[in-house]
């Protein structure tokens, strides 16, 4: 079930925190943890992965680098995913970006490399690296792969993918050229020299990567090659490299990466692209120690005495030993000697059992409400622990909860409150990058975001710590902690929102003809006293009545649905509630809860729409909005669970449509097929939309797609990117095209990201191929959209996106759909 929701859902967003905190490898933060710490902390080197999108990761070099070579390892991907599906809900574009950039924290938290990112927005398949370049802009993604170079300085910079069409998708080639370049531009000042100071790595490598076995035979055959086993096991951890990379992958479950968790030998290639060459290891000729550092000797004495001095069952006794290391780290002069001040501080405070924490009271507050701070601070195994100063930041006037300094009793909590009244004007908790418009295919953010995972917290704890005469700092986002009665102790993060939520039900509103119709405007308070006017803008020529409503609350969650009467102008565009917006929370176990705050809008479709199926049963696969879209057209929708597909009266319904991706992850209605197939017998209309290959890489199970149809189909990897493609009818007689509304080729204007995708390669000859469509340059698809004569009724296997298309609002896309459900009714 889709989790995203919004505040007029009638939910207490801000009266009880509710959510869920990825929870997926809960790491004991124990001596083993404490023992890799200080092992890391001896190594000095760093190493960068750069890829196209969330999951072009290799997870098991990633946990290989981070947690055996004890390397600072981090990833860049180009994009946030914005442009692929969702399995796991409705979510698409901005907000699938959301996700999967969460997917990607929630990844590195258990590999424990580092997340990074460019501006650069996922438009979709593309297919060539120079569309990709020419969309994003060539120079800006390249800015954004030096600077973050420049940030970072890695020794080793690993392309995932060769830059050659091997790789596929043209993002994934394009990544690869954009890291080939930056190698060499990094250390260029003369290039992006505002993009911080010029960096060179040592060495460039590629990191063989296949789609097939005959893809990994040509790799074992290249020369040059460097192999290394990422297989290996790691007692401390308990985990071989395998196996946390199987769990790291598996985070990313709204791409269906659910991974194994393989143990034993699992060898990699490594292929030298650039820079210092190397025969046998991938990292031969540099120098990991702090010996490669002026005044580093001194550090690593230290470090080396806290190794020797480790006692599993009495980590505390190397707090001297970590002090004096941290002590001599601040002292150097080295550029990347804060971050390593901040492990050391780290290390600390796990030697200490430092437990520090600052929660809220509650999940979301607006402006001008008072929220309650709780600190609690416990040295759990250590004396000789001094607690200086607790102050929170983040917004204006945020408390300092502790400024008298006391040495920690050993394991005795230390507790301190106080109210906190977020300041009027208070910007709203919101993905940085979504705070402004994109301008193309680019985020606008302030050049220090560029290459940011995630913003700062909406409130944040800083804790100065004195331990053996050395102070240190460590600071903590504010959350909300509470206790949840079937999972215990949970968090999420705290969210500023407005006092008033407002939103318009549904991403697009469909005018059939030139009648006024009612819109709602759904409007709740998460302030008590809260006020607004609200006021409809709409495109020209459009009419709205009344001109405004005004919105009061005496309490906090209170609601209000206001209807306004429109009457439609001649064309389509955006409806917004002026100054107002949404407050959506998106929600799943597997990542932190998120809160985006966009303005309150829909699209308006202008467009002369019939459609004769007025009862429609929907089966929901992964999650769509289309049954939102057959309800705008005028029908009553009823989403079909496992019993009605068995046993329930289908001849309630005139048509019966099934989701995007429903045959690849509902076993209850791959089994309702002859069900369906008799429905069609009998004069019903059945509309398939699109699914993934089955049985292949990022596909399904073999066997699910086996009885899609009424007659034989195969589907393909086939799809059509460009949305401008010229589409070809080839039937304009045919029953699904000629009524109820008449289909030409202006219904295909103004499509977005892409015609379709997955569509069948083979299929059987009693179909009825309606449409032609091809990318440039390359064969025409005549199988989006295939029609079977079933009985008196018909099937449709549609490849067309239609779950991009009703939901922005494309008038074409309205009135081809409605012709499919009405399945030439009444002709």
């Amino acid at each position: 079930m889709s989790q995203t929701k919004t505040a007029l859902l009638w939910m207490a967003l801000s009266l009880a925190p509710v959510g869920l905190e990825a929870q997926a490898v809960r790491r004991a933060p124990g001596s083993a943890e404490l023992k890799h710490r200080i092992e890391k902390l001896r190594t000095v080197g760093r190493v960068l992965m750069i890829a196209a999108h969330p999951d072009d990761e290799n997870t098991a070099f990633l946990a290989y680098c981070a947690q055996g070579r004890k390397l600072r390892t981090a990833y860049l991907s180009l994009t946030r995913g914005e442009g692929g599906q969702n399995l796991i809900g409705s979510e698409q574009g901005a907000l699938l970006g959301v996700i999967r950039t969460q997917e990607l924290l929630a990844a590195r938290r258990i590999d424990g490399a580092e997340q990074y990112f460019t501006r650069a927005i996922d438009f979709g398949f593309s297919k060539s690296a120079p569309e990709s370049l020419q969309k994003w802009g060539e120079e800006a993604v390249l800015g954004d792969v030096v600077q973050v170079i420049r940030e970072f300085r890695p020794d080793v910079i690993v392309n995932r993918f060769s830059g050659t069409p091997r790789d596929g998708h043209g993002h994934h080639q394009a990544s690869a050229l954009l890291g080939k370049e930056a190698f060499r531009a990094a250390a260029d000042p003369a290039r992006f020299p505002e993009r911080g100071r010029a960096w060179q790595a040592k060495r460039l490598l590629w990191n063989g990567f296949s789609f097939s076995r005959a893809q990994e035979q040509e790799l074992e055959k290249m020369p040059k090659g460097l192999k290394v086993d990422l297989g290996e096991f790691d007692a401390l951890l308990g985990y071989s490299y395998g196996e946390l990379a199987g769990i790291s992958r598996s985070q990313h479950r709204s791409q269906g990466m659910g991974s194994a968790e393989r143990r034993g030998s699992v060898a990699n290639h490594l292929f030298v692209v650039d820079g210092a060459a190397a025969e046998t290891d991938w990292l031969e000729g540099l120098d990991l120690t702090w010996q490669r550092i002026p005044g580093g000797a001194a550090v690593e004495e230290a470090l080396a005495r806290a190794d020797r001095e480790f006692d599993v069952n009495h980590p505390e006794r190397v707090l001297g030993a970590l002090v004096e290391a941290r002590r001599r780290i601040a002292a150097l002069e080295q550029v990347d000697a804060k971050a390593r001040v901040e492990e050391a501080d780290e290390a600390i405070a796990l030697a200490a059992g430092l437990w520090l924490d600052v929660s809220v009271n509650v999940g979301e507050a607006a402006p001008g409400e008072t929220v309650r701070l709780t600190l609690t601070a416990v040295s759990r195994m250590a004396e000789g622990v001094t607690l200086e100063r607790v102050a929170v930041t983040g917004m204006p006037g945020a408390p300092v909860l502790f400024d008298q300094p006391a040495e920690l009793e050993r394991n005795k909590a230390v507790t301190a409150s106080a109210q906190f009244r977020i300041p009027e004007g208070q910007a709203w908790t919101q993905p940085f990058w979504l705070a402004r418009p994109a301008a193309g295919n680019l985020y606008t953010v302030t050049p220090e975001s560029v290459g940011r995972a995630e913003g700062a917290p909406a409130l944040e704890a800083e804790f100065l710590i004195r331990v053996g005469g050395e102070r240190i700092v460590l600071k903590k986002p504010v959350e909300c902690r509470y206790v949840d009665r079937v999972r215990g102790e949970m968090t999420r993060p705290f969210a500023v929102a407005p006092a008033v939520a407002v939103r318009i039900p549904g991403h697009s509103l469909l005018f059939p003809d030139t009648k006024a119709r009612p819109v709602t405007v759904e409007a709740r308070a998460l302030a008590g006293g809260a006020k607004a006017v609200l006021r409809l803008k709409t495109p020209a020529g459009w009419r709205v009545e009344p001109a405004e409503v005004a919105f009061e609350a005496k309490e906090k969650g209170e609601q209000k649905a206001i209807v306004f009467q429109v009457t439609p102008g001649a064309a389509g565009g955006a409806l917004t509630v002026e100054g107002a917006h949404e407050v959506t929370r998106i929600e799943y176990e597997h990542i932190p809860v998120q809160t985006i705050q966009p303005p309150a809008s829909a699209r308006v479709v202008r467009a002369d729409v019939q459609m004769r199926a007025k009862r429609i049963g929907y089966v929901m696969g992964a999650g769509d909005e289309v049954p939102a879209a057959l309800r705008q057209m005028g029908a009553e929708v009823e989403l079909l669970d496992a019993a009605a597909l068995a046993h329930g009266d289908l001849s309630r319904y005139q048509a019966i449509v099934t989701g995007v991706r429903a045959w690849n992850v509902r076993e209850d209605l791959r089994s309702a097929h002859e069900r369906l197939k008799e429905f069609a017998r009998a004069g019903g209309t059945v509309v398939v939309q699109y699914n993934i290959q089955d049985g292949v890489f990022f596909g399904s199970e073999a066997g699910t797609l086996k009885n899609l149809g009424p007659l034989p189909v195969k589907i393909s990897r086939d799809r059509v990117t460009v949305e401008e493609a010229e589409v070809r009818v080839l039937k304009p007689d045919h029953v699904l095209l000629r009524g109820p509304n008449a289909i030409t080729a202006a219904d295909f204007e103004g499509w977005v990201q892409e015609r379709g995708l997955y569509f069948p390669g083979e299929w059987d000859s009693g179909y009825d191929a309606l449409l032609e469509m091809n990318d440039p340059g390359e064969e025409p698809l005549r199988s989006g959209l295939l029609a079977a004569r079933t009985g008196r009724g018909w099937y449709v296997l549609t490849s067309l996106s239609f779950f991009r298309q009703l939901p922005a609002g494309v008038p074409g896309a309205y009135r081809l759909f409605a012709n499919l459900v009405s399945g030439g009714a009444g002709q």
